[in-house]
């Protein structure tokens, strides 16, 4: 059966963020730490299993590569949307030279504040394991800013059922205290656990208007 992210395509990875496609229609964008299983989400989103590069040595994405999507429709009369995702390079690993870590913190913080076509942001963490200094920094900026953001708490097939829901009340509770409007799930790629929410709320994410 069709979902919103079929057909999605590697279309380019850029260095710089004068690389990527014109900023027009919408576009989500996905970030977390090197070793959360960001590329493994992304293929299991999509339907497509060597779409977003997996390695078994994390922090190999070390551009924003740009998969396009078919236009997404709208309501009823409205013209159907220009959409993409984009896949922000890996944080924190340590054999990423200091001079790139720099050149990209730099290019990220420019497109999140700079890009028109944002319409939100996929946080990807790994459920076993607190939220580091970089996912809270992303959460932070997005409750400032008004960009929606969805917490995509990955690996959840390495814990049980109760712990994944004790985690998921957890992490909720943590937001809300803090005031951060971001939305919450647990998922795993290889089960195939909150695949079909991630991608009902993504396409949310695209169709919101900024």
């Amino acid at each position: 059966m069709a979902h919103p992210l079929q057909g999605a395509q590697f279309a380019l990875a850029a260095h710089r963020l004068n690389q990527l496609p014109t900023d027009q229609g919408a576009e989500v964008a996905f970030a977390g730490r090197s070793n959360a299983g960001k590329s493994s989400a992304l293929n299991a989103l999509v339907g497509h299993k060597g779409l977003a590069r997996t390695s078994k040595t994390p922090g190999r994405t070390q551009q924003m590569v740009v998969f396009t999507l078919p236009p997404l429709a709208q309501g009823e009369g409205a013209a159907p949307l220009e959409a993409r995702l984009i896949d922000l390079p890996g944080y924190g690993y340590a054999e990423v030279p200091e001079a790139l870590r720099e050149h990209w913190k730099q290019e990220i913080d420019r497109y999140l504040h700079g890009r028109r076509s944002l319409r939100g942001v996929v946080l990807i963490a790994d459920i076993r394991h607190p939220l580091k200094a970089f996912d809270r920094m992303m959460l932070d900026f997005c409750a400032s800013t008004g960009l929606p953001c969805h917490l995509l708490l990955t690996k959840a097939d390495k814990l049980s059922r109760n712990q994944v829901m004790q985690t998921l009340a957890t992490r909720r509770r943590e937001l809300a205290d803090e005031g951060v409007p971001a939305t919450v799930q647990a998922f795993s790629s290889p089960a195939g656990t909150g695949v079909e929410e991630a991608r009902e709320a993504i396409a949310q994410l695209l169709r919101n208007a900024r």
